[in-house]
């Protein structure tokens, strides 16, 4: 049972809504921008996108915002976020990926309690919601988080997301046996059970809203035995999968050295490439693995602020998008990225790739909010349900205000979102036709209690880890 003081509200009702005087970045196949248009919202469905003012006048809504000096953008997608991180912002910074995991990551998650697993998993769902991230995927829960009262803490808050059970049978990340953490060791037996029993109770929740997928651990934590046993579990469920993959230099060494073939090609061999696959970073992915990347309809979920500062290495974005590889946006967890604001992934996304190709034009603003909406929808397979402002698809919006200092001119709403904005420029939020943030201020959770239970439970945690934050570990 989540407690009752992390909401402020009982979810709201899907209104009858009409968001007027917006300029409207539609994301559909046409990619149109309407200047002074309208979306017309019924029982959580979009009924109409345009600027007609006799059908806008003939529609009956409960609720009208006026969205004059705002864009209208759907619902960002991210694709690779750690809930349970959020209570550790900070507390792992200026460290290369292994050392990261084992001095500081898995220690701390090592002594969660299912209160900081819910603590933190509300903190990360505030965030998200407060910028503009309608939808997510978890990337792999531990038992000890409360997994149960975090599907339940997803339901109530309004979101759309999947979250996946973590299964292991291993201790160890690449080349480095043994240095997970023991309160982060699972069985493999009762990590498959526990899944399907999420699955059960959860998946499909609310008009499919809430999803339960499989998550794989990294490489050195699986055997190749257990990888096609998800693989195997996941068709039987008919769910999704996802992993992280040639993150570091490592990967591809252990892959190497254990398998006799690379991280791509390992995968393939346990079953695990496919549509309904999202594989997280791949950094040092060869062009082989790209083109079987592509071939197979893998997913890859870029995740750019988490790459640079944990210094594993700058993915090869464009060349993966050439072939024809899905690639979506993810933020990954606090310790590595500090925020969950896509609205700032994206820049970053769009200036990495600039710099490593020193070509202006390697990853433009319109092809990173693709990463972050539509590509982020396929990756999900809701291709045809969000990730696009069009009649038919689920009313999932967020309206961002830019008459403000820092964005205007603008010349260009789509520049102007991706580099000028923040997530703090989000003004209101709808989900699943729901209104789940008006004009900042977020309806179902509450904010304030939920902050000041996030720092009352990091300090326990850290005091409880026995790890002094402030060490200088150089």
């Amino acid at each position: 049972m989540v407690p009752s003081f992390l909401f402020k509200n009982d979810l709201p009702k899907r209104s009858t809504l009409l968001i007027e005087d917006a300029t409207i970045i539609t994301m559909d196949n046409q990619r149109r921008i309407l200047k002074n248009g309208y979306v017309a919202i019924d029982n959580g469905m979009i009924v109409s996108v345009s600027k007609d003012e006799r059908k806008k006048n003939n529609f009956r809504a409960e609720y009208r915002i006026n969205a004059r000096g705002a864009i209208v953008i759907p619902g960002l997608i991210d694709t690779h976020i750690h809930l349970a991180q959020a209570l550790l912002r900070g507390a792992a910074d200026d460290l290369s990926l292994v050392e990261w995991l084992y001095k500081r990551v898995w220690p701390l998650q090592g002594n969660f309690t299912e209160r900081d697993g819910l603590v933190s998993s509300a903190l990360c769902m505030l965030e998200m919601i407060k910028s503009g991230t309608t939808t997510f995927l978890e990337s792999g829960l531990h038992k000890r988080y409360g997994n149960s009262g975090i599907a339940e803490l997803l339901y109530k808050s309004g979101m759309r997301g999947a979250i996946s059970k973590m299964v292991m049978d291993g201790k160890g990340y690449a080349r480095a046996s043994g240095i997970m953490h023991e309160g982060m060791i699972e069985d493999r037996d009762d990590c498959l059970k526990e899944a399907r029993e999420l699955h059960k109770r959860w998946d499909g929740k609310d008009s499919g809203r809430i999803k339960v997928w499989l998550a794989a651990r990294s490489l050195g934590a699986v055997s190749p035995g257990l990888y096609r046993e998800i693989s195997q579990v996941a068709r039987e469920l008919d769910t999704g999968i996802t992993m992280h993959l040639n993150e570091v230099r490592e990967d591809s060494e252990y892959s190497l050295h254990e398998y006799g073939m690379l991280p791509v090609m390992h995968m393939r061999e346990c079953s695990i490439l496919g549509k309904r696959t999202v594989f997280a970073h791949m950094v040092w992915a060869t062009d082989d693995e790209i083109s079987l990347l592509s071939n197979s309809g893998s997913s890859v979920s870029h995740c750019p602020s988490s790459n640079s500062k944990l210094a594993s290495g700058i993915a090869r974005v464009p060349e993966m998008m050439e072939k024809g590889v899905n690639v979506s946006l993810g933020c990954d967890g606090a310790p590595c990225n500090n925020t969950y604001d896509m609205i700032r992934e994206m820049k970053i996304a769009s200036l990495l790739q600039k710099a490593r190709t020193l070509d202006p034009k390697a990853l433009r603003a319109e092809k990173v909010l693709e990463m972050a909406t539509v590509n982020g929808a396929s990756a999900l397979g809701l291709q045809n349900e969000i990730g696009s402002i069009e009649e038919g698809k689920r009313a999932d919006l967020a309206i961002i205000r830019i008459e403000n200092e820092h964005c205007i001119p603008s010349f260009n709403p789509i520049s102007t979102l991706v580099y000028s904005c923040s997530g703090s420029d989000v003004e209101t939020v709808i989900i699943d036709g729901r209104i789940i943030m008006l004009e900042r201020e977020v309806m179902t959770l509450n904010e304030q209690r939920i902050i000041e239970e996030a720092m009352d439970a990091s300090e326990k945690l850290i005091e409880r880890a026995g790890i002094n934050i402030k060490a200088n570990d150089a």
